[in-house]
Formats: C-alpha cells, structure tokens, sequence
C-alpha cells in the first residue's frame, strides 16, 4: 500500500508540467472563446454605429481566432485574442461615441419634462387616532 502511494506521488510530480501547461492551454481557449462570443453580439448590437472599415477589422480578427482556436498553440491564441481586443476597442469607442450624442439629445429634452412636472401639488394631511378600545 505505502509502494502504491508513492508511486502515485512521482507520476503525479512527473506530470505535473504537462498538466499545468494543458490548464493554461483550456484557460487561454475559454478566454479566447468568450471575447469571440461577446465581440459578435456587441458586433451585431452596435453594427450600424461601427464604420465598414472597423467592422471588417474586427470580424477579420474574430475569423483569425477562430482558427487559432481550433489547434492547440497557446501563444497563437493569446496572440490573435490581443489582436481582437485592440480591434474591438473601435466598438468601445463607436458605443462611447454614440451614448455620448444620445445624453446630449437627452439633456435638451429634460427641461420640457420638468416644467410639466410643475403642476404637482403638496398636500397637509393629518393622523387621527382612534382613542377607543375594542373589547
């Protein structure tokens, strides 16, 4: 029994390297895969407020990962996972830009809102209390 978990002890030293650099590899690929899902939908969210020149960027950027993903090279994925955050950050900016112009229109239309809102009237008003007990 003590030769058994000593042998299970130095196979798992032996391979603790392969395991770690697989961890990496599934953790580098989970990644990848979230920033491709959440570029496409803010993609398809924002699509008409990116420029055609930035759209294709990052769609040019998402099809590379993609095709990193499908193999097993760690620094290509990392690699082209960067590129598609540099990318995207045009979709930041385009959204930013856009939230920026919409709280601008908004501001000029508060102040009509607000003198309609004048009209409201407070109210006294006064507890009464019922001094008798019910038996």
């Amino acid at each position: 029994s003590d030769a058994d978990i000593e042998k299970m002890v130095k196979d798992a030293e032996s391979h603790a390297e392969d395991d770690r650099k697989r961890r990496e590899t599934v953790e580098a690929k989970n990644h990848a895969e979230a920033l491709v899902h959440s570029t496409e939908k803010t993609l398809s969210d924002l699509g008409d407020k990116v420029s055609e020149a930035d759209k294709s960027t990052i769609e040019s950027a998402v099809a590379e990962l993609k095709t990193a993903l499908e193999g097993d090279d760690i620094e290509q994925i990392n690699a082209k996972a960067e590129a598609l955050t540099q990318a995207s950050m045009k979709m930041g900016e385009a959204m930013y830009q856009a939230d920026a112009a919409a709280a601008a229109e908004g501001a000029g239309d508060e102040a009509p809102q607000q003198e309609a809102d004048d009209d409201v009237v407070d109210a006294d008003f006064e507890e009464v209390k019922d001094d008798k007990k019910s038996s």
